[in-house]
């Protein structure tokens, strides 16, 4: 079995993993990301390079140089493989020949279709295909077989695959301090045997773990907050993390408050309720849903009767007003939330602003200095959806590859503190199992 990293050997973000038989006649690609940094370490906004087309793209090394992958090009690839829901994973699919089957979970497939109607993914679902974990499929000669991973996106997969009498195993994204934890603990005490190669991110690596070590102390502070609160709490999350809206819905519980909630967070949760019963809904007593023209006319557009599904919930402008203190509204740092949500609700003195998200996020925006300004208090809650080193270590020793490749990293020399051996590769370098 050959192995490419087109892209993550030296960065966090834009994962894009190629492997082919030794034939050369069956190749699969593992996630087609998005970067996160441009080549020059700054943020990266697609909306500067959303107008050019595939070859420009490919030109300035921006999409990985996979013939066969794209949509212009002969189709050669025979499968790509979705690990889970996050842009720096699938950000590039809407690129994929429309011929070539995307394997994924259900619960991924959900979030890429609620990305598709709300965030212009565009990603092409005709040829998709649904995997259930432990349940191996095959693409030509290649057998997969998926593993549920704790991670921050839910229904995240690992995979392990085989072909040409050679196992290997791709961790995608995943951490052991979700709430999903147990998942990793069973990899450690009946790991996977007979590795030859161990594909593991280490996005953690030569970063600091945080003030908050599990979601379960995310949920106490948040609760600590919450309770005392006599204005309105303002929650900074994304949508899809999942985990974290169960630690949101749990700490607003314990303090006998009310979640707010806008269609597109409704929408996730009534999508994603056939994966776990234990995934918040839009019509539990404690939540109610706050429509929005832009999100009501894409739900319109999708299906209608959703608005009226969703509106058994609805919650008025004048209720919020009504009972402040008992308001935990969950937020974004965007135009609606400064010049519509936040004026609509006028002043209230002691209104306080949570930011459950990476710090990173934060240092790209003035959301601080304009809470501030509004005297809204500010305090950072979050626990990463990445593994910490000693968890990576403890995987690492249980399935005893016979080599460790490092990935998703902006610190691929820091493994060998964590396995003997190491096989360190560049973007487009080409391995033999």
């Amino acid at each position: 079995m050959k192995l490419t990293i087109h892209r993550g050997t030296h960065e966090i973000g834009g994962n894009c993993v190629e492997l082919c038989l030794n034939s050369g006649e069956t190749r699969i690609v593992i996630d087609v990301g998005m970067p996160l940094v441009t080549s020059d370490g700054l943020p990266f906004e697609w909306r500067h390079y959303k107008n050019l087309s595939q070859e420009q793209l490919l030109e300035q090394k921006l999409l990985p140089a996979i013939d066969g992958l794209y949509s212009y090009q002969q189709p050669s690839i025979s499968a790509v493989i979705l690990s889970h829901a996050h842009q720096d994973h699938y950000g590039f699919f809407r690129f994929i020949h429309p011929d070539i089957p995307i394997y994924m979970s259900p619960g991924t497939k959900s979030l890429v279709e609620v990305s598709n109607l709300f965030l212009n993914t565009e990603v092409n679902l005709n040829q998709t295909q649904t995997f259930t974990m432990r349940q191996p499929f095959q693409v030509g000669e290649f057998t997969i077989t998926p593993y549920l991973m704790d991670h921050s996106a839910p229904d995240a997969a690992a995979f392990l695959i085989e072909a040409d009498g050679q196992r290997l195993f791709y961790t995608g994204d995943f951490r052991g301090h979700g709430r999903k934890k147990v998942l990793l603990e069973r990899l450690f005490k009946e790991p996977i045997s007979d590795i030859d190669c161990l594909i593991m991110e280490g996005t953690l690596l030569g970063r600091g773990e945080g003030q908050y070590q599990d979601e379960k102390a995310v949920e106490q502070a948040m609760c600590n907050i919450i309770a005392g609160q006599q204005s309105y709490t303002f929650v900074f999350c994304s949508s899809q993390n999942l985990d974290r809206l169960v630690s949101i819905y749990r700490a607003i519980k314990r303090s006998h408050k009310t979640l707010v909630i806008d269609l597109y967070t409704a929408f996730i949760m009534d999508k994603l309720s056939s994966i776990s019963p234990h995934i918040p809904q839009f019509n539990w007593k404690e939540i109610h849903v706050l429509y929005t023209y832009s999100h009501a006319k894409k739900l319109a557009e999708y299906d209608k009767k959703l608005l009226y599904k969703y509106k058994k919930t609805k919650i008025e402008w004048e209720e919020i007003q009504a009972a402040p203190k008992n308001m935990v509204i969950l937020s974004k740092d965007n135009s609606y939330f400064r010049r519509i949500l936040l004026p609509k609700l006028g002043a209230s003195s002691g209104a306080k602003a949570i930011y459950s998200m990476w710090h990173g996020y934060l240092e790209r925006t003035n959301l601080a200095q304009f809470l501030k300004s509004h005297d809204i208090e500010l305090t950072e809650i979050h626990t990463s959806g990445h593994a910490y080193a000693e968890d990576l270590k403890k995987l690492a020793d249980a399935m005893n590859p016979r080599c460790l490749i490092p990935i998703h990293t902006f610190y691929p020399d820091q493994y060998g503190d964590i396995y003997k051996e190491i096989v360190q590769l560049d973007d487009g370098q080409t391995y033999c199992l």
